[in-house]
């Protein structure tokens, strides 16, 4: 209750005149004082929220930019805010970066919830090619005796048929499956193995769940997301052998406890994301 006033009043009178009490003293307005304060991320999250909080409407719409109108967006807030060109000549560069890292974040998500909510489809050529893929990725020795078989518990999956195992994440469970295969080239460990599908479908969803992808980046291109993607497969296998839990029935609860430590990582602005083989 207390949070929600705090936030009704600041939103609505407490904000509006520190920004202009600030500009008084400056001589400059809320983004040009992020540009010179901020770095990264945190810059661009700042900048981002300045925008969304604005009363102008040209700002406001700035966060929904698309990438080939970054250019005008940026002229049209230079305009609304009086920003000279020759006396901040940063602006100007700091202001599209962070526009194409804002629009680039967003089509990204845009992307990845599509492949998510694109259902496996046994009826989909593709599809069943990278079904078939997978298993000759992770069995190139044993030949698969049908499409519907006891087999595939052998490479982790439930049932005799792997589309009811896609269900929740769509065929973007089995393309990070496909992408994943060397990461997770130790689930078959005899004594620290695990179910190599189930996990990986698992840590697709975890990793979409907690919006892990929540990255800015400078291009559309799902080719971050499955960087991203990787790292999390990688740091969990490793956190597996680590930890070197009982048995698989305990996966659920060191799923949990990876979970809580991937979240501990994101509370850092400056947090790097950095493979350490």
């Amino acid at each position: 209750m207390f949070i929600s006033l705090w936030e009704f009043f600041y939103g609505h009178f407490f904000r509006f005149w520190m920004k202009w009490l600030l500009r008084q003293m400056t001589g400059k307005c809320e983004l040009q004082r992020i540009f010179d304060t901020y770095v990264g991320a945190q810059r661009t999250h700042r900048i981002e929220n300045s925008l969304t909080y604005s009363k102008n409407k040209v700002l406001q719409k700035a966060t929904l930019v698309v990438q080939s109108e970054v250019d005008k967006c940026v002229e049209d807030i230079m305009k609304e805010k009086n920003i000279n060109s020759e006396k901040d000549a940063s602006f100007k560069i700091c202001m599209k970066a962070c526009l194409l890292q804002i629009s680039g974040y967003k089509q990204l998500y845009l992307d990845v919830e599509s492949v998510r909510k694109k259902p496996y489809d046994s009826d989909n050529l593709q599809h069943e090619k990278l079904l078939l893929k997978l298993w000759n990725l992770l069995m190139p020795t044993k030949k698969l005796k049908a499409r519907i078989s006891k087999q595939w518990a052998d490479i982790g999956f439930q049932g005799d048929d792997p589309k009811t195992d896609f269900r929740g994440m769509g065929i973007l469970g089995l393309i990070n499956l496909v992408e994943a295969h060397q990461i997770l080239s130790r689930s078959n460990h005899p004594k620290l193995g695990y179910s190599y599908a189930i996990v990986g479908i698992n840590l697709t969803e975890m990793f979409h769940s907690t919006t892990l992808f929540l990255f800015y980046c400078d291009a559309v291109f799902m080719f971050y997301f499955s960087l991203t993607a990787g790292y999390l497969v990688y740091e969990f296998d490793k956190f597996w052998f680590e930890e070197k839990p009982e048995s698989i029935m305990y996966f659920n609860m060191y799923r949990e406890k990876f979970h809580e430590k991937i979240k501990g990582l994101l509370l850092d602005c400056n947090v790097s994301l950095t493979l350490k083989i």
